[in-house]
């Protein structure tokens, strides 16, 4: 996004925990520790747990056994209904197109 196309106001606290959001994309099985992103973010260990204590707070994420941090179920369930609806856009759409070749056919 450029400068122009950029809102006016934006979080950046809520910014940093959305790229930490990201970061653990991928990482559901073996998470990724607090250094690992750190260092991947360009942020302090310091603001990553915030951002962590957050996600956590919020259900977003979890820290596994392993002390590691992963992405929480909650996260895949957006996901999968995210999908869902896309699937139920897309046979609406197919309705529709039928419906649009059977009446030119005729």
């Amino acid at each position: 996004m450029n400068k122009a196309q950029q809102p006016t106001r934006v979080s950046d606290s809520g910014g940093r925990v959305l790229r930490v959001l990201k970061a653990l994309r991928g990482q559901t099985l073996n998470g990724l520790s607090n250094g690992e992103l750190a260092r991947a973010l360009g942020e302090s260990p310091s603001t990553i747990n915030r951002c962590l204590n957050t996600l956590i707070a919020e259900g977003m994420a979890v820290q596994l056994d392993s002390g590691r941090y992963a992405l929480s179920v909650a996260v895949l369930q957006i996901a999968q209904a995210h999908a869902e609806e896309m699937a139920r856009a897309q046979n609406r759409i197919n309705e529709i197109n039928q419906r649009v070749l059977a009446g030119a056919s005729r």
